[in-house]
């Protein structure tokens, strides 16, 4: 299916993105972290035109996701060091309580879970347009922006995780997850 063969390009772009970034070819790192933003924004969509969503490409998409957000502290740490240790705060933040989020998943479910919250999707823009502008040289006051998001987003997840009864992928907000575990206790 075209929209997982989509979500695996950014899985493997990772990588890539990884030994672009560490042998300080910048302009290839960027063309690439482009075609990784583009995936992420791309599979999602395509899997709903062509009526190609799947527990598979929720999965394959998450993924990616988290791939793509371990490997991005190491790149800019490797391409613009000084600016890193300038924002380190708030990519702290964002990085603990996004991890804090995939932790709660993992313990409680065995699993990475697949959400896609409304939430998720904002700060996957804002947070993409952000990333995209720091590469590019931009100045990285676009991540203080974009971390509060990125923190309430994941902080979403942390009690969506603890209200499911049972892993689900794509629940849109935490009021859905309240009505599904209103139905699962009603029976």
């Amino acid at each position: 299916m075209i929209p997982n063969l989509v979500s695996g390009l950014r899985l493997a772009l990772a990588p890539v993105l990884l030994v672009l970034a560490w042998s300080g070819r910048s302009g290839l790192f960027l063309a690439c972290l482009i075609a990784s933003l583009v995936t992420d924004a791309a599979d999602g969509l395509l899997a709903r035109r062509l009526n190609q969503a799947t527990s598979l490409g929720a999965k394959l998409d998450s993924w990616g996701d988290f791939v793509t957000a371990l490997a991005l502290p190491f790149c800019g740490w490797w391409l613009r060091p000084d600016a890193v240790r300038q924002e380190a705060l708030y990519l702290a933040a964002g990085i603990c309580v996004y991890l804090g989020a995939v932790v709660v998943g993992f313990c409680k479910f065995r699993r990475l879970t697949s959400y896609h919250t409304w939430g998720a999707k904002l700060s996957a823009i804002l947070f993409g347009a952000a990333v995209l502008g720091f590469f590019a040289g931009g100045p990285s006051w676009g991540l203080r922006l974009a971390m509060p998001i990125v923190v309430l987003a994941s902080l979403e997840e942390i009690v969506i995780t603890v209200t499911l009864p049972e892993l689900q992928a794509n629940v849109p907000s935490l009021r859905h997850a309240l009505r599904i575990r209103q139905q699962a206790r009603n029976g």
